[in-house]
């Protein structure tokens, strides 16, 4: 082994680059951040060739004193904290977006960087009196500061990134690939900051002209366009405890508003975009109940919290951070989520419609065409269907027999409900194809009911209620089961154990890193104890979140619940149908069944006239 020795402070920048830029959009967000520090309203981008050519940065901040740009280049140089913030513990307080001093630094140290700058003018002084100035950067050389011409505020051009560590060039991808991540960097920063202008320009075309906005959902309309704000609850909810008081806002999309990937997620805390696995678990908790497995919500959730309830210098990029007190805002994530999907009631999303719709169409998709869903739904055998306990039990036997609840919730008689009929969400059942479809006459249009998911869901809605009201049945082990874990898993779950005791397991804590399993939930039967342990487990220690019994659990009431609803085939009577239509409006989550296929299809007459030309 050699000698230990210092670094030369190339290398250190260097290798602070490395953190901080490791592609063309890391540089867009450094430089939109600095900017946003400085007060700007108004920034413009350019980039060419996926931003590896070149990449321009201007913005009408408050822009940087001749004296002061030397500095501006260094590293661990910065305004961003005052003299309170620079103490032992005021880096933990951090209110600007950025602080460490790295970025223009690292930038200049990898690629040829120029930034010219005019403060400006204080009260009393002319326009005049404070000029345009110029610093340049390259590969970690610091011209001198000459004088320039420009506009109040600041621009910076990045030329030639990573020319001077060519080995970085090979880990870049398409510049197709680098402009897109460009874009969604100034996405997320206007859907972060509403009433700032912003403005891309990609190889001399426009890309993106966002004019600032009063509300954040104009900006989302603009952004994310209208049919996220068509497919999604708007959410408000606060955490008033006096000492860290939070508010979430956003938006949770529809369950039926589904996507293959989790591009369409957006998170903020204060107003920084982050990419947190705190959110992404209480984002999986909130909606599973819902969706399909390998589908996932489009959302925004924006958390305001004070600066000292969160660290920020976790991670060079700051893009994950820490809270001080993580079980509050998982709690206030979960719980905001629900109430807005809750408050959305029987909504679906409108694009099956659109599918339906252009299926009906000349040369629509034909037989390999339908709606975003599930696998088929699972049916208990006859043994199994008799294995229904506690609770659970109850309230299925309950929901069963639907012929004598549909006369019990019976609608208005005919002549009434026709005149009341615009009243009605899901309107009027006027017939039933093929013993599986109920369709309905709506004040604009029709709807198309799936009868079995969505008698499946109000079944589902029912049990979980009834299991919330009293509780899961326990069955206690003839010989409690010893189950070897990881380090440190054993003490995670004990931290949790009463949790999981209301949902029926009983954990004791063993010798070492063992936990002793006394009872299991009744419903779930005989199950393998140690893999389910060892399951729970490893997903705290993942994401700090304990979600697969629960999802066990209800995954068994959502089985029964389908084995319990009306089927496909069966008849109905005309009341019957309407008692299915008025329960569902009744119904939160109604919009799909327990699989995360839809219940129902709405078609507005505008599209219906229009299939037929008559529009």
């Amino acid at each position: 082994m050699t000698a230990i020795r210092p670094l030369p402070d190339s290398v250190i920048t260097r290798i602070a680059a490395g953190e901080v830029v490791e592609r063309p959009a890391n540089v867009v967000k450094e430089l939109l951040e600095n900017a946003l520090d400085a007060g700007a309203s108004q920034i413009e981008i350019r980039i060419a060739r996926g931003g590896m050519q070149r990449i321009d940065v201007s913005d009408n901040g408050s822009g940087i004193a001749k004296e002061e740009l030397p500095l501006a280049v260094r590293r661990h140089a910065t305004s961003k904290l005052d003299a309170r913030e620079t103490s032992a513990d005021g880096v933990f307080a951090v209110a600007s977006m950025g602080f460490r001093g790295e970025a223009l630094a690292a930038i200049g140290s990898v690629a040829k960087m120029q930034l010219i700058s005019r403060p400006r003018p204080r009260a009393g002084e002319s326009p005049e009196s404070a000029g345009a100035h110029m610093i340049a950067v390259r590969g970690g050389k610091t011209a001198p500061v000459r004088a320039a011409a420009g506009p109040p505020g600041t621009q910076v051009t990045v030329e030639d990134l990573f020319f001077a560590t060519p080995a970085r060039l090979k880990f870049l991808k398409s510049e197709r690939a680098e402009s897109l991540a460009i874009a969604d960097v100034v996405r997320r920063a206007a859907l972060a900051h509403p009433a700032l202008g912003l403005v891309l320009l990609e190889d001399g075309k426009q890309r993106l002209n966002l004019p600032p906005h009063a509300e954040l959902g104009a900006r989302v309309g603009a952004v994310l366009g209208r049919k996220f704000l068509e497919n999604s609850a708007a959410l408000d909810v606060s955490d008033e405890e006096e000492s860290q008081k939070m508010r979430l806002t956003g938006y949770a999309g529809l369950p039926t508003f589904h996507h293959a990937n989790s591009y369409r997620q957006y998170f903020f805390v204060n107003a920084r975009p982050v990419r947190d696995r705190l959110f992404y678990g209480a984002l999986r908790a909130a909606y599973h109940d819902y969706l399909v497995a390998g589908r996932h919500p489009a959302v925004l959730l924006s958390l305001a919290l004070p600066p000292h309830a969160v660290d920020v210098n976790v991670h060079p990029t700051k893009a994950e951070v820490r809270f001080r007190a993580a079980a509050r805002v998982r709690s206030l994530v979960m719980g905001g989520l629900r109430q807005a999907l809750h408050g959305a009631g029987h909504r679906a999303t409108d694009r099956n419609a659109q599918t339906a719709l252009a299926a009906m169409r000349p040369g629509g998709m034909g037989r390999s065409g339908g709606f975003a869903g599930a696998p088929p739904a699972q049916v208990l055998t006859a043994q199994e269907s008799q294995s229904v306990l506690g609770a659970s039990d109850r309230s299925a036997g309950e929901s069963a027999d639907f012929e004598q609840q549909a006369r019990a919730h019976l609608a208005a008689p005919a002549p009434e409900a026709e005149a009341r009929a615009g009243d009605l969400p899901l309107g009027l059942a006027r017939a039933q194809l093929h013993s599986t479809y109920i369709v309905a006459q709506t004040a604009d249009g029709l709807v198309i009911v799936d009868q079995h998911a969505a008698h499946e869901r109000l079944v589902y809605e029912k049990m979980k209620q009834a299991l919330a009201r009293e509780g899961v049945a326990r069955q206690m082990l003839l010989v409690p089961e010893v189950v070897e874990l990881a380090s440190g898993e054993a003490a995670l779950l004990m931290e949790r154990k009463d949790e999981f005791a209301a949902l029926g397991l009983v954990l004791e804590p063993f010798a070492g890193d063992a936990v002793l399993v006394r009872e299991t939930p009744a419903m779930l039967g005989e199950m393998d104890v140690a893999a389910c342990v060892r399951d729970l487990a490893a997903e705290l220690a993942r994401t700090g979140q304990g979600h697969a019994l629960k999802e066990s659990l209800e995954a068994w009431c959502g089985t029964l619940a389908c084995h319990s609803s009306i089927r496909a085939g069966k008849k109905l009577s005309g009341e019957q149908m309407d008692a299915l239509l008025r329960q569902m409006e009744r119904t939160p989550h109604a919009g799909q069944c327990n699989h995360g296929r839809p219940t129902y299809v709405e078609l507005k007459l505008a599209d219906i006239e229009r299939l037929f030309g008559r529009r």
